[in-house]
């Protein structure tokens, strides 16, 4: 089920989300050498707002997932980009950091405000 944490919201989820979709790929990454290796994605806002509406996140990035349409055909059958996959899992990278940053804004704030400190 999704997170309805008043304090952090929506941003548990997508933490996990990015958590995985960055597992995901790492995996196409690692191989990318890989005879008949289809890579594999998921839309992360898809995913997230199916969540949001009530599905765990196993099952809305399930949903969100598809296998990635090379715009170059190997001969081994392998459809891994590593320039794609880079920048891609790059990317998601910094969404995670964002995301974790974010988070720890919040947890900071509420630790203050349990201190008392001004």
């Amino acid at each position: 089920m999704a997170n309805n944490d008043p304090l952090f919201g929506v941003a548990g989820d997508a933490l996990k989300l990015r958590s995985q979709r960055m597992s995901l790929l790492a995996s196409n990454i690692a191989n990318a050498a890989t005879p008949n290796y289809k890579a594999r994605d998921f839309d992360f806002q898809k995913a997230l707002a199916s969540a949001q509406s009530g599905q765990s996140l196993d099952q809305a990035a399930n949903q969100a997932a598809g296998y990635r349409v090379p715009l170059e055909t190997s001969l081994d059958g392998n459809t891994v980009e590593l320039s794609t996959e880079q920048t891609l899992f790059a990317e998601n990278a910094v969404q995670y950091k964002t995301t974790l940053s974010f988070l720890q804004g919040r947890i900071s704030t509420v630790m203050t405000a349990l201190k008392g400190d001004n």
